[in-house]
């Protein structure tokens, strides 16, 4: 269920990414060491090294799109601002809601 849940979300986000995004997590601990199925839902979120993590590709953001527990499923890298603010405005649109909380990413 979580590999098919992130599939989903990056064939939509590759909608407006041009081919950019990349699978995410699949499954998320619920700290009983039971793996579930990463949630539905779909919020997004950008990332850069201000946030704390180490961004490989210095052009710019990755943009997220995760549940509501902050889980990635999906994320595109190395997007300029432009590119990000493009994605983000037709997101938006298709009523995304952002996601302001702590990201899990893949190592």
């Amino acid at each position: 269920m979580g590999q098919k849940r992130v599939n989903t979300a990056r064939e939509y986000l590759n909608k407006f990414a041009n081919g950019k995004a990349m699978p995410a997590l699949a499954l998320k601990d619920n700290n009983t060491n039971i793996w579930e199925p990463v949630g539905e839902e779909n919020l997004y979120a950008t990332v850069n090294g201000v946030d704390g993590f180490v961004v490989t590709d210095d052009t710019g953001y990755i943009l997220v799109l995760c549940d509501k527990n902050g889980i990635a499923k999906t994320i595109a890298q190395g997007l300029s601002d432009e590119e990000k603010s493009t994605i983000i405005n037709s997101l938006k649109s298709d009523n995304i809601e952002e996601y302001h909380g702590k990201i899990s990413l893949p190592v």
